[in-house]
């Protein structure tokens, strides 16, 4: 079999006006080959009983015989990028829309001209702006000095420690309000099994709480945690309120799920900035 003229890959943007015209830059197609091969064009153009396209491997123009060239195959190759560049343009269009989407503010007005929105959530009023807080992941960190103890201490006297984390040493949110009311939206009655936890600060993350596991067969697990007391109303249908009963010290704190004395590993984290108002001495007369 006569060997395969030597070609390199190519991509498509159209037609060029000119023999000497630089290839655009565009998403690269399928230059498809009767073989059942293809290269990546930039362009190409047919010239006579020549092809000439760009190559983009090799960054330069190469010529090949029509007859080696399966253009039906390209052009549904064309066709079927064009189509799929068009569902992922819509499906960017719906994530976006979806993304920055505001409920309409139908819900309980918690101040005056501020109302929830249309979706559960968890939300506070900072002056004269309603807040959502954000939902953060925590992740268990196992104490290694003690689960190396445990290894070396015969049952059952050494426990398995680990601590719940949240990355990095502060909350994106931060409040300034000392007692500030959360209200929980939600469908599933959340309201109703939320703790305020004051988290502490440890290098560049935040213990949410400590876990404590026994060794052995029945073992079981304790969880320590610093909890907020609140005051806790159910003020609408699907709507709690949630009020620190003292005003909070500046730091870190997460509301969190507890369901038969779990804290849930996903918690909604805020900050409380402490503000120290300095009063200015009158003159002296």
């Amino acid at each position: 079999m006569a060997p395969r003229p030597k070609i390199r890959h190519c991509l498509a943007a159209g037609l060029l006006a000119g023999l000497l015209a630089l290839p655009c830059a565009a998403e690269a197609i399928k230059l498809y080959l009767k073989d059942g091969s293809y290269q990546m064009v930039s362009s190409y153009e047919v010239q006579g009983d020549r092809v000439r396209y760009f190559s983009v491997e090799r960054s330069e123009w190469e010529e090949i015989p029509t007859t080696l060239v399966d253009f039906d195959a390209t052009r549904r190759a064309q066709d079927e990028a064009k189509a799929a560049e068009k569902k992922q343009l819509e499906q960017a269009r719906q994530n976006d829309q979806e993304r920055f989407y505001k409920s309409p503010d139908t819900g309980l007005e918690v101040a005056p001209g501020l109302r929830l929105p249309g979706d559960d959530g968890i939300f506070t009023v900072d002056g004269k702006r309603l807040v959502r807080l954000a939902q953060s992941e925590a992740e268990s960190i196992t104490d290694k000095k003690r689960a190396a103890m445990v290894l070396a201490v015969p049952l059952p006297i050494v426990k398995a420690r680990s601590m719940i984390v949240l990355d990095g040493p502060k909350a994106v949110i931060r409040l300034n309000d000392p007692q500030p009311v959360f209200y929980v939206q939600s469908a599933a009655g959340l309201g109703a099994n939320l703790q305020l936890v004051k988290l502490k600060t440890e290098k560049q993350a935040r213990v949410v709480e400590e876990v404590e596991t026994a060794r052995g067969k029945n073992a079981a697990s304790s969880e320590e945690r610093s909890i907020v007391q609140v005051e806790r109303r159910r003020v609408a249908p699907n709507v709690y309120t949630l009020r620190p009963l003292q005003p909070l010290e500046g730091g870190e704190y997460a509301l969190g799920e507890v369901a038969d004395d779990k804290l849930s590993m996903d918690v909604w984290d805020f900050g409380y900035e402490k503000w120290e108002v300095i009063k200015e001495s009158s003159p002296a007369k």
